[in-house]
């Protein structure tokens, strides 16, 4: 059971919100699944279901949850607006979403990864080392790694030293999200590869290997999407 503190509706809404957002990750409750109804999820946080509904609103108003007439409530993204500020969860189409990002990634990922091996800092490079065994342990262990996989590239971005790169960020963290809930976890083997590859040119100090170890990273990524939209294709034919 749930404890919040007594507070007026507003704020306890606020905290039931985020605790279903934490559920939702936690569970994990999967891209295209329904939630429990409000009932159960009242019984969960200990609320009442006024209040549920009004967290539900809340997650529906950030991108995560969707609510289907005479079906239930469904999470259709666990990247909430907060973390998503170029406003690319509103792209109805996710698989072109997708490849357009990866298009993009392609452009810049390749010499991020170069330029950490010259320029990232001893401390920097155990933070490295560290956030690759960590989203390797959550893969392993059925866990969502989506966040500790933002955090991973992200430090890659951090230890190339370019105030740009650093900027860019959020475009990069946007297309881990993105690929991470069409995909599901299906090349689990194929990322914990790629990432060790990137990680251990970057730690040796080798600037081909990290470009080619992001390259063959985003390649495998980008041809599971096109392997996906033709399957969709072939599905609406």
């Amino acid at each position: 059971m749930y404890q919040f503190e007594k507070m007026d509706r507003k704020l306890l809404g606020s905290q039931v919100e985020d605790a279903l957002f934490a559920y939702i990750l936690n569970e994990p409750v999967e891209v295209g699944q329904k939630i429990p109804n409000e009932f159960e999820l009242a019984e969960r946080f200990g609320v009442g279901r006024s209040t549920v509904r009004e967290a539900v609103k809340g997650l529906v108003s950030r991108g995560i949850l969707e609510v289907r007439r005479g079906s239930g409530t469904y999470v259709v993204s666990t990247s909430s607006l907060e973390e998503d500020p170029l406003g690319l969860s509103k792209f109805q189409d996710k698989y072109k979403l997708a490849l357009e990002l990866f298009d993009v990634r392609l452009m810049l990922e390749p010499e991020i990864a170069a330029r950490a091996c010259e320029y990232a800092s001893e401390e920097e490079r155990v933070r490295l080392k560290l956030l690759c065994d960590e989203v390797e342990q959550l893969y392993l262990s059925g866990k969502n790694h989506i966040r500790k996989d933002v955090e991973f590239h992200t430090c890659i971005a951090k230890c190339s030293q370019n105030g740009v790169a650093e900027i860019l960020i959020p475009v990069i963290n946007s297309a881990v999200t993105t690929f991470a809930n069409l995909t599901h976890r299906i090349l689990m083997e194929e990322t914990i590869e790629s990432h060790r590859a990137i990680v251990n040119a970057i730690l040796a100090k080798d600037v081909t290997g990290a470009r080619c170890g992001m390259i063959m990273h985003l390649t495998y990524n980008r041809q599971t999407i096109i392997r996906m939209l033709k399957d969709q294709e072939k599905k609406v034919q």
